[in-house]
């Protein structure tokens, strides 16, 4: 009877054991390019006239400073903040953070900005909706309905500020 190591028999039988370990370590990196590789020179290409610029460059305007904020350099400012969330409204735009993350709108994107209480009488919902349609919202409890009903009147002053004379 020819064994092959699966009868339990003292033969390993006809394959030989495996090998210990798991053999040399791989090299670090890639092996160096070899010697002599460079991208030659460029190809020539038939004399003649320079090929003429299609397209129109806009004039090149040198800024004196960073640009200002606009038509708004001192409008007023907003800011509902909780734990984890806020919402500020500022001379930039709409800002929304949420567990860290923040999402900044600037007024030339921003369509309208609505707001409203949660059934519970204590969390502002603010959306912004933008010009290509996207909507981002974001909820900033408050301690309590008065703290809200200050964050209604303060945030309607503000959008009413930035959004005047843009139909909202």
């Amino acid at each position: 009877m020819e064994h092959t190591g699966q009868q339990g028999g003292a033969h390993p039988g006809p394959h030989p054991p495996p090998a210990q370990g798991f053999g040399p370590p791989p090299p670090a990196y890639a092996p160096p390019p070899p010697p002599g590789y460079a991208p030659g020179p460029p190809p020539a290409y038939a004399s003649g006239p320079a090929p003429q610029q299609q397209y129109h460059q806009p004039p090149q305007h040198q800024q004196q400073g960073p640009p200002g904020p606009g038509p708004f350099a001192d409008g007023p400012d907003f800011l509902a903040t909780d734990r984890r969330n806020a919402v500020v409204v500022d001379v930039e735009g709409v800002s929304f953070e949420r567990n860290g993350q923040t999402a900044d709108f600037s007024w030339n994107h921003i369509t309208t900005v609505p707001f409203k209480g949660s059934y519970s009488g204590t969390t502002l919902m603010v959306s912004v909706v933008l010009t290509d349609g996207r909507v981002y919202e974001c909820t900033v409890d408050a301690r309590n309905n008065a703290t809200l009903q200050a964050w209604f009147g303060g945030l309607s002053h503000v959008l009413g500020f930035y959004l005047a004379g843009r139909g909202q």
